[in-house]
């Protein structure tokens, strides 16, 4: 393995070993604290333009699936058709794989797609760092090639992730769902699984891009979902914009991740950074309505500010370690949304039943 080196902005630099890509790249340095799931994190498109801190002290050990695709053209065992960080920071890389499934190792798998890794960090003290100063930009330096820092939170990264046209999705004739509703899903960086979730439901989705006015364009559909994806959410100002028309109109809306900080400042609200950020499949968050506690998927660095919310809205949801909100909900009208991924993958699939509570308001 060749050296490398990580290198954050604020001068902290980690001597380490490349594997994956033997590239240098730059972009947000952020840890999660799952335990398993690296596949499904890697491609998931929240993580766009962020170097993965993983803080489990092995990774690599049971490899990659194969990329393969059945329904709708959908990757069976990743969260999107490419893998989206900019590189991964591990403490230890596992050449060696073993499970019945995996079929190319995790260093294979990144060079496929132009990814470097670096292995041999001490990733305990970087967490410990990140959580005391903040996530912050970084780069992994391999053979002196220096390369500027990035901050995907500096500028809206979202047309990298989202669709450039409409495409239309119909159940397939065997799913036991038939709710026999159509929603529109503003993609932002929506995840495989949540596309599986409303179809094996029964629900027909028109997929379209994150500026696309779709009540312009004269869709015709019963219900908005908006998804997840990643970057800074104030500088989405037209999706923004088309969000405050749905809710002018009363149509149903649902929104995950970043769809909840969107459909917040569309209602009146502020978002802020977070210090470094929820991400990790055990993240329990309670329900204020019942004071059930849920344990969740999460991945995301920005949050509603719950001083902001107007009156006709209420906190759903909030972080039992932090208190941050992590749903909200209008105590009138049919919106809804939650800051945790219920779809999973990775994860818990503890608040999946929120898909149900969604298609009953259409």
């Amino acid at each position: 393995m060749k050296k490398g080196k990580l290198v954050l902005k604020d001068g902290t630099s980690f001597d380490g070993y490349i594997f994956g890509a033997e590239k240098s790249s730059a972009g947000e340095v952020v840890f999660s604290t799952g335990m398993v799931g690296y596949p499904q994190s890697l491609t998931d498109p929240s993580f766009h333009g962020q170097l993965l801190t993983f803080t489990v002290p092995l990774v690599g050990n049971y490899g990659v699936p194969p990329q393969t695709k059945k329904e709708h053209d959908f990757n069976d065992f990743f969260e999107s058709e490419r893998v989206h960080v900019k590189g991964i920071i591990v403490n230890e890389y596992s050449e060696n794989f073993s499970h019945w499934h995996a079929k190319q190792s995790l260093g294979d798998f990144l060079k496929e797609w132009d990814v470097p890794g670096i292995t041999g960090i001490d990733t305990r003290a970087l967490t410990k760092h990140l959580r005391e100063k903040g996530s912050q930009p970084g780069k992994i330096i391999v053979d002196s090639k220096d390369v500027p820092y990035f901050d995907p939170n500096a500028q809206n990264i979202i047309p990298e992730v989202s669709p450039k046209e409409v495409k239309i999705y119909k159940p397939a004739k065997t799913t036991k769902g038939n709710a026999k509703k159509t929603i529109v899903v503003v993609d932002c960086g929506v995840k495989n699984n949540t596309l599986r979730h409303f179809l094996d439901r029964g629900i027909t989705l028109i997929r379209v891009p994150w500026n696309y006015d779709f009540i312009a364009g004269g869709e015709k559909f019963d219900g908005v979902f908006l998804s997840n994806g990643p970057g800074n959410p104030a500088l989405l100002t037209e999706t923004v914009n088309i969000i405050k028309k749905c809710l002018a109109l009363k149509i149903p809306t649902f929104g995950i991740c970043l769809g909840n900080q969107l459909m917040g400042l569309a209602a009146g609200a502020k978002t802020f950074k977070l210090k470094y950020g929820h991400r990790s499949q055990n993240q329990p968050c309670i329900n204020t309505e019942n004071e059930n506690c849920s344990m969740t998927s999460q991945n995301h660095g920005f949050a509603i500010d719950r001083k902001t919310l107007p009156k006709d809205w209420e906190v759903w949801f909030e972080h039992a370690n932090d208190g941050t909100v992590e749903g909200i909900k209008h105590k009138k009208l049919p919106f809804m949304a939650v800051q945790f991924h219920p779809e999973a993958c990775p994860g818990p699939v503890d608040t999946e039943n929120l898909f149900d509570q969604f298609i009953k308001l259409l």
